[in-house]
């Protein structure tokens, strides 16, 4: 081997050399800090799982608990898993008001629904409906009306907007309210009919599905 390229490797050793003394450290460093972030994000997955089943069995016993028709007790419990957040919170609160208003435990209801918090849009347009109806029955239609807003989007809501604009006497809303409802709800649901029977109450003719297709 020639002398000059035996003195461009050893240059070259040497260039590697120095690069690693002032760069190791932070080689190394981000290699641990590599190594931790992926273990961070395995100890986050675990604790995220162990989260949830947690959440699940609370879930479980709520549910268990609202069944058996022990409603003092199961509201402690639902007020536990509101602590969670998250989609079991919110499916047990309304299981929680659907047992309550049976008793005929409106107002607990009512609170109860109140209190329900969720991401969910859709979960979130269940509560709101549900609750705008126990307000109507409790003659609260304006602010039913307010909680469900000027344009709402999803059947039920609509729907419930209806109840309350009917509950006020105001029928022409509440006809141009439930035809919105009828628009977006399918032929064959079953709800369509109680929506159509909520029309005709207040003076508005069901549109035919034969009669939408011409």
């Amino acid at each position: 081997m020639a002398i000059d390229d035996l003195l461009d490797e050893h240059e070259q050793s040497e260039r590697v050399r120095g690069w690693l003394r002032n760069n190791g450290a932070g080689l190394i460093g981000g290699v641990v800090l590599g190594l931790a972030a992926i273990g961070g994000w395995q100890w986050w997955q675990q604790q995220r799982n162990a989260a949830s089943e947690a959440a699940g069995a609370r879930f479980d016993a709520a549910l268990k608990t609202i069944e058996s028709k022990d409603l003092k007790k199961a509201g402690p419990l639902v007020k536990a898993l509101a602590q969670d957040g998250g989609t079991y919170a919110a499916l047990a609160s309304l299981q929680l008001a659907k047992a309550q208003v049976e008793a005929g435990q409106r107002d607990a209801a009512i609170a109860t629904l109140r209190a329900t918090k969720t991401d969910d849009v859709a979960l979130a347009v269940v509560v709101k409906s549900r609750l705008a109806r126990l307000l109507i029955d409790a003659g609260k239609a304006t602010e039913a009306l307010t909680l469900i807003g000027d344009k709402p989007e999803a059947a039920a809501a609509i729907e419930a907007r209806g109840d309350a604009l009917a509950a006020l006497g105001k029928q022409v809303e509440a006809r141009a309210a439930y035809s919105q409802a009828l628009a977006k709800i399918d032929v064959a649901a079953p709800q369509r009919r109680l929506v159509e029977l909520k029309l005709t109450e207040v003076g508005g003719t069901p549109t035919r599905p034969e009669d939408r297709t011409l």
